[in-house]
């Protein structure tokens, strides 16, 4: 069987949905941390299992019967590798047979101040013994394109990213590419480079807007400390304002551009256009 942690989330749906095309519902494991917000999961058929980042408690029994675990990493930054230990050590100890892990592309060397807690987790997942598969996500689409009703409103897209150029792929992409992991052979010790097929700097994501609305929507370059107060000034909370800051930061320095097409390799097809999702947002 194959167990997802994270189930109700975003990506966790969708490798659900990715998985439900190759192999019976009865053979995946949906751990969630709320059972009654899976009851349409469970009604595909999928167990559901209750488990909790913050119960390490919680996952041997969720684990019971996995012969390979999709470690969805936490939302909750600055709690990540804690929490991500619980599922680790329990993996450790059921016998997991292959534990693949959603880290962030090139956590080895990237400069984003998220990748700490994504290098921190690769490496107790290397101490653990258990055998792992790194699946190095790049940048979502809809990262960006969730931001497109505001650059709208406010006549502008806003950031720090300057020419820095981004190689994202649809959350589905990431999804799809999770699920071929899971249901191949000879996974373990890999470690996959996922992104885009192509790329596009910030400016050139405002110009696809224009182009697509009829408006004139420009990109305006800022500094990092004055993006983080025009974020903070939209209402956004002082933590996220710093991590898109930081993020944006590390887009002008390569941190979310890559050009191997790993993701494009694993999944059979291109990947899907960053263009697409600026139509599916003004449509």
């Amino acid at each position: 069987m194959i167990a997802i942690t994270g189930a109700t989330g975003q990506l966790g749906r969708l490798v659900i949905s990715s998985l439900l095309k190759k192999i019976p519902a009865d053979d995946i494991i949906a751990i969630v941390r709320s059972v009654e917000k899976a009851k349409d999961i469970s009604a595909l058929g999928v167990k559901v299992r209750q488990a909790d980042y913050n119960q390490p408690a919680s996952w041997d029994a969720a684990l019971q019967g996995a012969e390979k675990v999709l470690l969805i990493s936490s939302s909750e930054i600055g709690q990540r590798v804690q929490q991500h230990r619980a599922v680790i050590d329990a993996a450790q100890r059921v016998g997991v047979k292959l534990l693949a892990y959603t880290s962030v592309l090139h956590a080895d060397t990237s400069v984003l101040g998220l990748a700490d807690e994504h290098r921190e987790t690769e490496a107790a997942i290397n101490a653990s013994g258990v055998p792992f598969t790194l699946l190095r996500n790049g940048w979502y689409t809809e990262n960006y394109a969730m931001g497109i009703g505001a650059a709208l409103s406010l006549g502008a897209v806003y950031g720090c990213g300057s020419d820095g150029r981004i190689s994202s792929a649809s959350r589905a992409d990431y999804a799809e590419a999770a699920a071929v992991v899971l249901t191949s052979d000879h996974q373990a010790g890999k470690v996959y480079e996922l992104a885009g097929d192509t790329s596009y700097t910030l400016s050139e994501f405002a110009t696809e807007i224009s182009q697509q609305s009829g408006k004139s929507i420009p990109y305006i370059n800022l500094a990092e400390a004055e993006y983080k107060k025009a974020l903070l000034g939209a209402g956004l909370p002082e933590s996220l304002a710093e991590l898109l800051a930081n993020s944006d930061t590390g887009v002008s320095k390569g941190a979310l551009f890559d050009n191997g097409q790993q993701l494009s390799g694993l999944i059979g097809r291109p990947t899907s256009p960053w263009q697409e999702a600026v139509r599916d947002v003004l449509n």
